[in-house]
């Protein structure tokens, strides 16, 4: 009796290992697709482990399962945030698990009843979860699933219809086709019919991704601009310490002048950049005059403006005679890192989290390069197409390239190229700048648009519209991050037509939105067919 209770044990812990070592590896999959490891293809598979373990499973268990590969994978992934707050990296990781508890719940319910029909629900039901990530609570779209792709170029092409969520919907669905190819006993023929319909979608994507790229590398009527960006690498717990102040000014200068040499159309500093408040510490912006005045070359700056009793996290372009010409306040702030959330109904949260409150922008600003040398192309050559507006860009601060629609709306303003002006000095050495990096590589995709980035400690380069990064700045090693220097490339300005993205903004969102509602009525429709032939 003993020995079969014995027996019994071992072989549930055993059972209970089998399932937390597939949820592991699901986990590590899905770490090793994205920065620092960069094994996209690892994301096609990813899923696959967990779906396994899902198989069969009560919607209790297949939450707890899902929740666990999401904790897992999302402290692989936001590790690098203990450097700023080791409680609010617990509580972040904890609450983005969910998205993955709720996924596994939902599918669980569903999967086996819907069959051939999964291979579109599962994906919808990931990406709409994707999507509200993206927007509750101020919204954390961070490494998305189609993110782990944005070094497989052709397959990133589609996102200038989708949006990146398609991308995401084309790694699950391979997820899907994988799992139900190789987990149900089917002959060889079977299932390479169930392959079939996820493969010739992945083939036109491909030959869309082809198409594409080859068609922008041909466009001729580019207007090319020079710009120029700077990665002062300055350490931040030096970023607002006055007696660095003249430090940080020497440091922006010489590189400045160094890249002035290579005669830019424009030289962009990072976010903060400036050691000094705007509208308070006016000598900085004396020394960043004159700094301008002498190279003749407008620069575009992050720094922090005191506008009344205000303060916003701004940039500000200075032309070539040291005068401001243009200012723009970050539209979306960083909630506990700009501004408390609910502070006025949570007055106590002002001493958990002790910061100044940043002010939030109003206007969707548009700069326009004052003084450019570049040549704008014969009008005639471009139909439809206002010259005027080649010299036109905006800025993402921070981590406001992450949000798409904000880069969308920039975009149909008349931003011929986007900048990305940020500080990731807080995470340290880790992979957190490469991580931003991508949402980058697809905002360039999406809108179509080139993309430069200026970032204090790096990333800091450039990213064609095709979403292929073009340059980087870089020592001798390749070393990208905490490193000093700058980095000038010309950028091919195509501004033409909107892409579809850009033009109609998240219809894919509402097309998955649909596919889930059929999905739920097919199976009811499946339940009571099952009720009536039982009776």
């Amino acid at each position: 009796m003993l020995r079969k209770i014995n027996s019994a044990i071992s072989y549930k812990l055993s059972a209970i290992r089998k399932k937390l070592s597939l949820c592991l590896l699901s986990a590590l999959l899905l770490i090793l697709s994205f920065p620092g490891f960069n094994f996209w293809v690892l994301a096609w598979v990813g899923f696959v482990p967990l779906f396994f373990v899902l198989q069969g499973k009560t919607k209790g268990k297949a939450f707890l399962l899902s929740y666990l590969t999401g904790v897992v994978f999302w402290a692989g992934i936001i590790y690098w945030l203990v450097h700023v707050t080791l409680p609010g990296t617990i509580v972040l990781i904890l609450y983005l698990a969910l998205y993955f508890g709720i996924f596994g719940l939902i599918i669980s319910a569903y999967r086996l009843q819907l069959k051939a029909y999964s291979l579109l629900f599962i994906p919808s039901v990931w990406v709409l979860l994707e999507y509200i990530r993206g927007h509750l609570f101020s919204g954390f779209p961070w490494a998305l699933l189609g993110y782990s792709q944005y070094l497989n170029l052709p397959v990133i092409q589609i996102a200038d219809i989708t949006g990146a969520w398609g991308v995401s919907f084309l790694v699950m669905m391979a997820n899907v086709a994988i799992y139900s190819a190789i987990s149900y006993k089917l002959s060889a023929i079977k299932k390479i019919q169930k392959l079939f319909p996820p493969l010739l979608i992945l083939f036109m994507i491909l030959m869309y991704g082809y198409f594409r790229i080859y068609n922008l590398q041909l466009k001729a009527y580019s207007l090319k601009l020079k710009v120029s960006v700077i990665q002062g690498n300055i350490p931040q717990l030096l970023k607002w310490d006055e007696q660095y102040a003249g430090f940080i000014l020497d440091r922006y200068s010489e590189l400045t002048k160094k890249a002035a040499g290579e005669k830019p159309d424009l030289i962009v500093w990072p976010e903060a950049a400036s050691p000094g408040i705007f509208g308070e510490d006016d000598w900085v912006y004396e020394k960043i005059s004159s700094l301008v005045q002498e190279i003749k070359i407008p620069l575009l700056f992050g720094a922090v403006v005191r506008d009344r009793e205000y303060y916003f996290g701004s940039a500000l372009l200075m032309n070539s005679a040291g005068e401001i010409v243009r200012r723009y306040d970050k539209l979306h702030l960083v909630p506990f890192g700009e501004y408390i959330p609910l502070k006025k109904f949570l007055p106590f949260l002002t001493k958990v989290v002790p910061i100044g409150d940043i002010e939030r922008g109003k206007e969707y600003t548009i700069f326009k390069i004052p003084n450019s040398k570049s040549q704008i192309p014969n009008k005639s050559q471009i139909p439809n197409v206002k010259c005027q507006t080649f010299n036109n860009f905006a800025v993402l601060d921070c981590f406001e390239d992450v949000f798409p629609e904000l880069a969308r709306e920039f975009t149909k303003r008349g931003a011929g190229f986007l900048v990305n002006i940020t500080n990731d000095a807080w995470y340290k050495q880790t992979s957190a700048p490469y991580q931003h990096l991508q949402a980058s590589v697809f905002r360039a995709v999406e809108n179509r648009r080139p993309l430069a980035r200026a970032a204090n400690t790096g990333v800091s380069g450039f990213i064609a519209p095709t979403g292929r990064i073009i340059s980087l700045v870089g020592d001798k090693n390749g070393k990208n991050i905490f490193i000093t220097g700058y980095k000038t490339e010309e950028l091919q300005v195509n501004q033409g037509l909107l892409s579809v993205y850009a033009r109609y903004g998240d219809f894919f969102i509402v097309a998955c939105f649909l596919i889930i509602v059929y999905g739920i009525i097919l199976k009811f429709k499946i339940q009571k067919s099952k009720i009536q032939f039982k009776t």
